[in-house]
C-alpha cells in the first residue's frame, strides 16, 4: 500500500501549503485529458487524490501518522491475536476478559477503537474485538471543468458518474482551480460500503474576464469622446451588463470599482469587478486629425519616468 507521503513526493514533516503545491503540481501532470495515450495515469492521478484526501485533513493525517489507519483511511489492526500456548497472544480469564501479561492496554484500546473496547463490567470487550472493519470500496477521481462565469456567480453544475447517473453539484464558496468536492458513496462498492467520488474542479479560462482573488478584473476599450465627455457605459459582467459611469477627463489606466461583481469568497462575501479603462483611438481618423491639428498639450506627462 503506497504511503501518501512518498505518493506526493513530500517530507513527513511537509506543512499544509507544500502539501497542497505538491498535489496541484502532480494534478497537472497526470491529468486524464493531457495523458490520453498513458492508461496509467489515471490510476496516479487517482492515488495523488487520495494521498492529498488524507493528508490534507488533519485529523486523518494525524491517525495515519500514529499508525491508527492505513493509507485508503481504514482502521489498523496494530496487536496480533492469537493465543497460542506460547503466550503471544491475549489469555482469556474468567467472565470473558483478557489478561495482557501485566500490561495495560485500557487506554489504547480506547483511543484506538472509539471506547468499544473498555472493559464493562468485567465482561471484556465488546463484540467483534479484534476483526477489522469491512474495507469500503476504492475513492473514484472526477475532474468537473467549470466556466468562468459559473464559478464567479456559483452556478449549478452537472456531473455524470461512471454509473451513467447524473448528479447537480452545488459548487462551495472559494471555489478555485484545485477545489475538491466529495460525493460521499458514490465510489467503486466494497464490502464496508461503496467508497467515495472526490471531484477535482478546473475553472476554465475566459476571453476576457480574468481573476485576482476573490475581484474580477476587466480591461475595457472606450472611445476617445467618451473619455473627454465622460458619461454612462454599458460594461459587462459575470451578472450580466450594467451601466458604469466614466467621469470626464478619464484617462487610460484609470480603474473603476463595480462592488460585488466578483468571486464568492470563503467568508461568504462577494469580491468586485475592477474595471480599467483603455482609451481607444482610431488609426486614421481625419475629424480627430483636424481637431487636434495646431493643438500641442503642454503638460510634461512623462516626467514621472525620469524623461
Amino acid at each position: 500500500m503506497a504511503d501518501p507521503y512518498s505518493t506526493l513526493g513530500v517530507a513527513r514533516s511537509a506543512t499544509e501549503a507544500e502539501i497542497k503545491s505538491a498535489y496541484r503540481k502532480l494534478a497537472k501532470e497526470l491529468h486524464p485529458d493531457k495523458n490520453k495515450d498513458n492508461p496509467r495515469a489515471a490510476d496516479k492521478f487517482a492515488a495523488a487524490t487520495n494521498a492529498y484526501d488524507l493528508l490534507s485533513d488533519k485529523d486523518k493525517r494525524a491517525r495515519f501518522d500514529r499508525g491508527e489507519i492505513d493509507a485508503d483511511g481504514n482502521p489498523t489492526a496494530p496487536f496480533g491475536f492469537g493465543g497460542g500456548a506460547g503466550g503471544g497472544g491475549f489469555r482469556g480469564q474468567p467472565g470473558g476478559g483478557f489478561d495482557a501479561g501485566g500490561a495495560d492496554f485500557g487506554d489504547i484500546f480506547e483511543g484506538l477503537f472509539g471506547g468499544a473496547g473498555r472493559r464493562a463490567g468485567g465482561g471484556g470487550f465488546g463484540g467483534g474485538f479484534g476483526r477489522q472493519a469491512p474495507a469500503k470500496g476504492a475513492n473514484v477521481a472526477y475532474r468537473l471543468a467549470v466556466q468562468f462565469i459559473d464559478a464567479a456567480t456559483l452556478a449549478p453544475q452537472r456531473i455524470t458518474l461512471q454509473d451513467g447517473k447524473t448528479i447537480d453539484l452545488k459548487l462551495p464558496a472559494g471555489v478555485e482551480t484545485g477545489t475538491q468536492m466529495r460525493l460521499s458513496g458514490k465510489g467503486q462498492p466494497g464490502p464496508g460500503g461503496a467508497g467515495d467520488a472526490i471531484v477535482t474542479i478546473e475553472v476554465k479560462p475566459h476571453p476576457f474576464f480574468r481573476r485576482d482573488g476573490d475581484n474580477v478584473l476587466l480591461d475595457l476599450p472606450i472611445t476617445l469622446d467618451e473619455a473627454v465627455k465622460g458619461g454612462k457605459v454599458k460594461v459587462p459582467t459575470p451578472d450580466g451588463p450594467v451601466m458604469l459611469g466614466v467621469p470626464a477627463g478619464a484617462t487610460s489606466g484609470k480603474t473603476l470599482r463595480l462592488r460585488g461583481k466578483g468571486f464568492t469568497g470563503k467568508s461568504g462575501q462577494r469580491g468586485d469587478q475592477l474595471v480599467t479603462l483603455q482609451i481607444d483611438v482610431p488609426a486614421d481618423d481625419p475629424a480627430i486629425r483636424a481637431l487636434v491639428e495646431g493643438w500641442q498639450d503642454p503638460r510634461p506627462v512623462r516626467a514621472h519616468l525620469g524623461v
